[in-house]
This record gives C-alpha cells, structure tokens and sequence, in this order.
C-alpha cells in the first residue's frame, strides 16, 4: 500500500533564513496537555490563569534563552496546554554574521526551533513534541500586531482553540 504523499507546509521561494518576524506554533507529541493548565475566570478580574507544569517550566527556561542560535529572538510567546505559539524574529545579523567563522548557510527558522525542541528534549530525556511544527511569515505591522493580539487572548479563548482538549474529565 502507498503512503499518502504530505503537502509542503513550508513556501517554496521563501528564504527562511532572512531577517524579520515569523508566527511559530510548535505542538506536544499527540497534542498532550503537558505544558500548562489554564483555568478561565480564575484570577481576580475575571480573566484566565495559566499555570505551567514542571514541563512547561522547562520549555519556558529554554524560549527565554533563546541565544542557542545568534540573531534569533522570542519577542512574544504563550505556553498553552499541548502548543506553545511564538513571535521568533530574526535580526539581519543572524543572516550576515560579522565575526566568527564563515558559515556554509545562514540559520533558517528551521534550524531555531529545531535547538528549541532538541534542548528541551535533551533536557527532559524524552520527545514531547510532534514532528514539525506551523509557521506564518509575519509581513507587516498590521499582522504583526494582530498576531500579538493573538497570542495575548489565546488562554482567555482556550476552550475555542483549536488544539483544545479537554482534561477536566
């Protein structure tokens, strides 16, 4: 019998490696709620809490050192129950580095999250993470914004997401 053939999720002209800002969504390994809990209407204005588990606190420790590759940065992230989605911006010097040694290629959007997933999976000694991962290249301030947005009210619309499971049972 023959495999289906998968789609290309990435776009086949686009230089990943080029500076600017991508919207990353990275999901757990059969969508396991292993990251956090998020309880809506829990803290005191009514809004949703997101509570970290100890995995989530390691994925956390690792967005927050994000130097494991130069010239990558997180500048917005929220760690939901079974996905994390990030703003992963590239800076023009990860792209043309001006010291250290020649590089064959400039490191691609692939390469960061694949140190992310491999520096949490080492640090765990097991994979949490489904193979691949979601990214949209971000192309303006308007997308930008409204990806922030986004990331801002995704534990607020938890139980809409569409990666939502729920564990209350």
């Amino acid at each position: 019998m023959e495999l289906p053939k998968r789609k290309p999720i990435r776009l086949s002209d686009y230089d990943y490696s080029s500076p600017g800002a991508y919207f990353i969504t990275i999901c757990t390994h059969d969508r396991q709620c292993i990251l956090s809990r998020v309880s809506v209407g829990a803290d005191a204005l009514g809004g949703p809490n997101l509570q970290l588990t100890d995995t989530g606190i390691v994925v956390e420790q690792h967005i927050l050192s994000t130097d494991h590759i130069p010239g990558f940065h997180v500048d917005k992230y929220v760690i939901m129950p079974n996905h994390i989605h990030m703003i992963l911006r590239i800076d023009s010097e990860a792209a043309s580095p001006d010291n250290g040694p020649p590089r064959a290629s400039a490191p691609t959007v692939s390469d960061a999250v694949g140190a992310l997933k491999r520096l949490v999976n080492r640090r765990l000694g097991h994979n949490i993470w489904q193979r691949s991962f979601h990214e949209h290249v971000i192309r303006n301030e308007h997308d930008y914004r409204e990806i922030w947005d986004y990331i801002d009210q995704n534990p607020a619309k938890w139980a809409e997401d569409r990666y939502y499971e729920d564990v209350s049972m």
